[in-house]
């Protein structure tokens, strides 16, 4: 489903149609972009008429055969000579048409030929003991409450028990089937149990949802290892894609999409940090109504942090913008594989009403905004986005004048951080710059003393003259020392 996202004249911002959301064929519920934009209600009975419409053609095609055959067999009696080769001619040709045709009946009805590379892949990337424990253990606590909770339905609870093992049972033997096939499956199981529930057991319908929930966790908890991101499919190949995507548009930031948050505010700051939080946290859980309460939970405390910063409700159009940055800011693990899961093997009258409808929708919105986003989008020109996508620079820093006064403290940080690295960069350069000339003047003045040394030594040369001898003590000649007087002593006077 191609979402209708337009540019609002006064201000830039991320704006889709809320009736855009809704199921194309309108019916009223929630479409989704797996389903091509229907509801799960609709998007079913669309899959049943291709299905049927495949299988009309091919019961066409194999009468056209044998019409064909039965012309050319009565057509090759008149002329016996030409009989071997004609019917060996048409013998071919029905050979290849039948051999189409089961191709294309295989192609639409049976898993793909990666099939056994799953099995294989499967057996070779098999869990560590430890993790398989856990998963038993887990699914030992959900069989026990699930028992428990069915316990309250008295006859009804024995006879959804005995659908559930059943249901598991066949899921068991159709491995090999095609991951949409067995969602199919899981889709009319869903169906005739609600059915059941408020028809031959009268059920009342608070009750019915509340078992269908159990239902979902017991069967989805068992079968989650087996259809989630299933090696038939290329989801683990979108999941990639999408998270290299969502890496080269790290320099997005949030006055681009026109988020109405201020993460200045602490209390704000906290909400983004658990919308995140939540939204990664989806990956961990393994059933599709879990997964759901994830990203409500996480819609949720987007639109409280909204309403926060604005000091009003949020709208629509605040909503979107900004589920699309939490989900730029966190990159959420297994995105793809996590919506795909949930399309296909939700309880859909979850997907297709309510508010886990909505933001179930809103956030393939996002998802699909992102795969598409471009310079037009962000209203930058298609130079500055390439250099942004590429690496070359990053968004200009603002003038501490001209920021709004909605912009988040983070950004502001960065872009100080930015000017400081900028202002560092250049000290470093003129440095390195003088140490080199200081470095070559030492060399030079070394050079040149030395130089002018050698040039002295070469001109003046140094003459060492042999010593003279040593000059005699003056009173060497003197032998009348002996008879010189003795030296005075002093005289203390007494008076």
């Amino acid at each position: 489903n191609r979402k209708k996202m337009s540019l609002k004249s006064e201000r830039r911002g991320i704006h889709v149609d809320q009736s855009e959301l809704l199921c194309k064929k309108g019916c009223g519920y929630y479409g989704n972009p797996a389903w091509q934009g229907f509801c799960s209600k609709c998007w079913r009975e669309e899959y049943h008429k291709a299905r049927q419409k495949q299988i009309q053609e091919d019961w066409e095609l194999a009468e056209r055969l044998q019409r064909e055959e039965e012309e050319a067999y009565a057509s090759s009696q008149s002329s016996q000579g030409a009989q071997s080769l004609t019917f060996s001619k048409f013998e071919e040709k029905k050979t290849n048409e039948k051999t189409r045709k089961v191709t294309t009946v295989k192609k639409f009805f049976t898993a793909s030929s990666r099939t056994g590379a799953k099995k294989e892949i499967q057996e070779a990337k098999a869990p560590s003991p430890s993790i398989n424990r856990q998963a038993s253990l887990e699914t030992d606590r959900v069989s026990k409450e699930f028992i428990e909770f069915l316990k309250t339905y008295h006859k009804p609870g024995q006879d959804i028990y005995k659908q559930c093992k059943l249901f598991l049972d066949t899921m068991n033997h159709k491995r090999d089937l095609s991951i949409e096939e067995q969602s199919e499956c899981a889709q009319d199981f869903y169906q005739n149990v609600a059915e059941k529930l408020q028809t031959r057991w009268k059920v009342p319908p608070e009750k019915v949802e509340k078992a269908m929930d159990q239902i979902e966790k017991y069967i989805m908890t068992r079968q989650y290892k087996y259809v989630f991101c299933p090696e038939t499919t290329d989801d683990e190949k979108k999941d990639l894609a999408v998270q290299k995507r969502i890496r080269a548009l790290h320099w997005v930031t949030p006055q681009m999409l026109c988020v109405p948050v201020n993460e200045e505010i602490p209390e704000v700051s906290d909400m983004v940090v658990k919308a995140i939080t939540d939204i990664i946290e989806m990956d961990s859980k393994r059933v599709p109504r879990d997964k759901l309460a994830c990203i409500t939970k996480c819609s949720k405390h987007i639109f409280n942090a909204i309403k926060i910063t604005k000091n009003e409700p949020a709208s629509a159009d605040d909503f979107l913008p900004t589920l699309i940055y939490i989900v730029l800011k966190g990159n959420p693990p297994r995105l793809q594989s996590n919506i795909q899961y949930i399309t296909r093997f939700c309880n859909p009258s979850r997907l297709m009403t309510g508010e886990d409808g909505y933001y179930f929708t809103n956030l393939c919105c996002a998802v699909a905004f992102i795969e598409k986003l471009d310079a037009q989008s962000l209203n930058l020109s298609q130079e500055d986005f390439d250099r942004f996508m590429t690496g070359q620079t990053s968004p200009k820093k603002q003038e501490s004048d001209s920021w709004s006064p909605d912009v988040c403290l983070g950004v502001k940080q960065m872009y100080k951080n930015l000017d400081l690295l900028s202002q560092l960069n250049e000290r470093q350069e003129r440095i390195v710059s003088e140490a080199k000339k200081l470095e070559k003047d030492l060399i030079d003045w070394t050079d040149g003393v030395a130089k002018e040394v050698q040039d002295i030594v070469e001109k003046y040369p140094l003459e060492i003259k042999p010593k003279n001898q040593a000059l005699a003590a003056i009173d060497s000649e003197n032998v009348e020392n002996d008879k010189l007087p003795p030296p005075l002593q002093p005289q203390v006077y007494a008076g």
